[in-house]
């Protein structure tokens, strides 16, 4: 074999072998955005001032709901509670919502709007997230219910911003099925300057 033709055959190994990596790469960065992670944009203000509408979060796919969490819901059902306390479940908002999970399947929720305060199996809950203020607006989900006893495999959900959120208090959107959350926000990507864990 010719040196030209040994170089040839070198560089075809070569390119045959940056292909089969570049391949592999691209495969397991989808298998990582398919069942792990996603990116998401923030839009508005319902999680202000813990996130700002335009900036973008890294959510993770692979974990379990917890009291606290902030999540990201595929809100395409709205669920209240029917007189024996089943759930009653309706046409939701159709759109991504970003929430904090407040209350879990099997826990009591009761929320005090005079006051602004939110109980869970009657503690009240430290809410140190709460800028803008208290929970003092009822937008009808649940409306003379109040304390509910959350079904097994829902959530409810609200915004930091409970002035303006519209969250499980709402008609339009009430308890979350596990089915609808896509994952739980846990790293601010950007702006730049905002980069790190949330909280």
């Amino acid at each position: 074999m010719t040196d030209s033709r040994k170089r040839s055959a070198g560089f075809l190994r070569e390119l045959i072998g940056f292909i089969e990596s570049l391949l592999i790469a691209l495969f397991v960065i989808t298998l990582i955005f398919t069942y792990i992670i996603g990116i998401v944009t923030i839009q508005g203000d319902s999680m202000k001032n813990t996130l700002l509408s335009g900036e973008r979060v890294i959510m993770l796919k692979t974990f379990s709901p917890d009291n606290g969490d902030i999540v990201i819901i595929r809100a395409t059902d709205a669920v209240t509670l029917g007189e024996d306390g089943s759930p009653v479940v309706k046409s939701g908002l159709q759109k991504i919502i970003v929430k904090r999970i407040i209350a879990s399947g099997g826990q009591q929720i009761d929320i005090d709007f005079g006051s602004g305060a939110v109980y869970v199996d009657g503690e009240k809950l430290r809410e140190d997230y709460l800028a803008l203020g208290l929970t003092h607006n009822d937008t009808g989900a649940f409306t003379e219910q109040y304390p509910i006893t959350v079904p097994e495999g829902y959530y409810f959900v609200m915004g930091d911003n409970r002035p303006v959120s519209k969250d499980s208090r709402s008609i339009d959107i009430g308890l979350i099925s596990r089915e609808e959350i896509l994952g739980r926000a846990f790293i601010r990507i950007s702006p730049k300057e905002s980069f790190g864990l949330i909280g």
